[in-house]
Formats: structure tokens, sequence, C-alpha cells
């Protein structure tokens, strides 16, 4: 093949997103199915048998089951936002540029949200519906830190994958991106 060389099989100048591809990948729909199911699961609790619960409590009971239950519906709506955003720039509805912007918008994790008293008084079900929410938010934590390539490196923090390529590079010569 004349005119070609080795690498053109591989290279073709185009740079592909993790994220984006991740966003597009059966996982990711996983995780979306599981966010909004949580999301639905807590808004069901909370306008059904959670009113009911919560009318059966006491002072200061009650003034807890307020708070945590508004913790929980601002952490979920969080999420649920992050979630969409994600999905809406894979569908091509947002660009990276403008989820970005919307991004910010979003506080994950929301400050002060993680229950700092006893809640062994609240409903069970309530609780457990915490308990959940904090461990996807964990998740989804941890899944935006993997997928924030637009962060630049922190002040003497390098690109963990510049050591490779510099052994690259001496190796194979300049041209061995």
């Amino acid at each position: 093949m004349a005119g070609k060389s080795k690498n053109d099989d591989y290279d073709d100048g185009v740079t592909v997103s993790f994220g984006a591809k991740f966003a597009r990948s059966d996982q990711f729909k996983t995780v979306f199915r599981e966010g909004m199911a949580l999301v639905e699961a807590a808004a069901a609790y909370l306008d059904g048998d959670g009113r009911k619960e919560a009318r059966r409590l006491r002072p200061p009971h009650s003034l807890a089951y307020a708070t945590e239950s508004m913790r929980l519906t601002t952490r979920l709506m969080q999420l649920a936002s992050w979630l969409l955003i994600r999905r809406a720039v894979s569908e091509g509805e947002l660009t990276p540029e403008q989820a970005v912007e919307e991004q910010r918008k979003i506080k994950l994790p929301v400050p002060g949200d993680h229950p700092a008293r006893d809640l062994s008084a609240l409903p069970e079900r309530l609780r457990d519906l915490i308990e959940q929410s904090v461990k996807f938010q964990a998740r989804v934590v941890r899944l935006d830190q993997m997928l924030d390539f637009n962060q630049p490196p922190a002040a003497g923090e390098t690109h963990p994958l510049s050591s490779q390529l510099s052994r690259l590079r001496q190796a194979f010569g300049p041209d061995a991106e």
C-alpha cells in the first residue's frame, strides 16, 4: 500500500472521549435505569406511605423526617440531573460544551448532605432510601471523576499517562504517539 503508513489503520486523528463512549454504553444505560428507578421509588414512598408514616411521628422525629426527606429529594434531583445531562450529550441533544456548563449547576455530593443524626427513629423505608441514595451518589461521584477530562491537572500534578508516553517517545522517537 503505497503512501500509507502502518499506523493509518489505527490513527484517524480523532480522539475518542471515554465519557462520550461510556454514555452510549449498556453500562451507562444500566446506571441510568437504576438511578431513575431510585428517584421514582423515593417519590412514590414520600407521596404515599411516607406521608402516613410521617404523620405518626412526634417531635423531634417529625422534624428529622422532614429534614431527611428534603435531603433525600435534593440528593436524588442532583443525581437525576447528572444522569440526564450525560444522556443528552450521548443522544446529541447537548454539546459537550453545553454539558460542562450545565454540570456546573450540579453539586455532587451536595454539601451537608449526609445525615448527621441518628436516623433509627425514622421509618425503615425512609432509612433504606437514604442509604441507597448515598451509595448511588458515591457511585456517580466516582463515575463523574473518571469521566471528567475537562479538568486540568492540579498544580504540580501530571497526567497519569505522561511517563508511559515519554517512554514510548524514547523508544520509538517523537512520532510514537
